[in-house]
């Protein structure tokens, strides 16, 4: 049974870059908010759900897909769901 790729694989490739890459970028960029000196847009970062202090790429995947089914928006994500 072929595995399908995942979302951080999808992406990193049409980025040509690395799943790695990927996700070492987003961990910097979920860093960085973390610590954004507007204290509006670093709470925004710290309501994302996440088992230590800071969340990973994968808790913030997972806060970002359940928000846009939230707010019905799921066709965003389509492009990268389709034949992953």
């Amino acid at each position: 049974m072929e595995q399908r790729e995942s979302f951080f694989e999808c992406v990193a490739k049409d980025s040509h870059i690395s799943a790695e890459d990927m996700r070492a970028q987003l961990a910097a960029r979920i860093q960085k908010g973390m610590n954004d000196p507007d204290p509006v847009r670093r709470a925004q970062w710290e309501e994302i759900p996440c088992a230590g202090e800071i969340p990973t790429p994968e808790e913030w995947l997972r806060y970002v897909v359940e928000r846009l089914q939230y707010e019905d928006a799921e066709a965003l994500l389509r492009r990268y769901l389709i034949d992953g």
